[in-house]
């Protein structure tokens, strides 16, 4: 669904994936128009896989984009997208929404693993990313968010992410960056100068008899255990390149906690 005034564009996604009863998974519900498509692609074994593709640039100022995903019992689903995400200024100025709304049951597993969010210079986006998992449930989900392109200055980018295992708040974490953020988020507390930020979430049943130790497996990666079972990963750096290959390495790194930690 999408619809254009002079705030700017409102556009809607969603995909529901279901298990089609010989070991694989279908997809009932698969909808997109405007500045979002999504387009099933080549998936594997028993995992159907989606791929967000930008029909057009955005999101501007004054949008307000929405894609939901829902995984059925024992259904599998990949969603990535083509390229990274460029947040930009408006032409009647104000800020852009982007929300997702994820809910995965009892046996259903979601790697949502989308490029890049980059901050251009003079946007200004909030991002609110809600999950919502069953017992049982398995999720893989990264965000990685860069503040301006190369030798530009960031706009304003506030992102959200909160995650609820069985009706339970596990996580809920905010970050504010860029002109007119609250002081101290480009401090040695927050992003100490990196201009690229990003964080991996893992909900894992095997993590309640298998707990993950905390740690800080590598300089600017941190791995701290969560309620659910799951897992947050951290981690900033200079650039894309090197936050991806941060994130990318932190899973095999994972080390079981002590009986008194645990």
């Amino acid at each position: 669904m999408v619809g254009v005034n002079t705030a700017g564009v409102r556009a809607e996604a969603e995909v529901r994936a279901r298990v089609d009863g010989r070991g694989g998974t279908v997809l009932p519900v698969l909808e997109s128009r405007g500045p979002i498509a999504l387009r099933r692609t080549r998936g594997s074994g028993a995992t159907a896989h989606v791929t967000l593709v930008g029909a057009m640039s955005g999101p501007h100022g004054g949008d307000h984009f929405t894609l939901r995903a829902d995984v059925g019992a024992g259904a599998r689903l990949r969603v990535g997208s083509a390229a990274a995400t460029l947040a930009l200024p408006g032409q009647h100025g104000g800020q852009a929404r982007q929300d997702v709304r994820i809910t995965v049951a009892a046996g259903g597993e979601l790697h949502w693993l989308p490029q890049p969010l980059v901050s251009v210079a003079g946007s200004e986006l909030a991002v609110h990313t809600r999950v919502d998992l069953e017992p049982g449930a398995r999720l893989v989900l990264r965000e990685e968010l860069v503040l301006g392109r190369t030798g530009e200055d960031p706009g304003r980018l506030t992102s959200r992410l909160a995650v609820r295992v069985d009706g339970r708040l596990v996580l809920d974490q905010e970050l504010d960056c860029g002109p007119g953020a609250p002081g101290g988020w480009d401090g040695p507390a927050v992003l100490g100068g990196h201009r690229a930020v990003g964080q991996l979430v893992l909900c894992e049943p095997d993590f309640a008899e298998k707990p993950v130790a905390p740690g800080v497996p590598a300089k600017g990666l941190a791995v701290l255990p969560l309620t659910g079972p799951a897992v947050l990963v951290g981690a900033v750096a200079p650039d894309a390149l090197r936050l991806r290959r941060l994130l990318d390495r932190a899973p095999a790194s994972f080390a079981p906690a002590s009986p008194a930690s645990a």
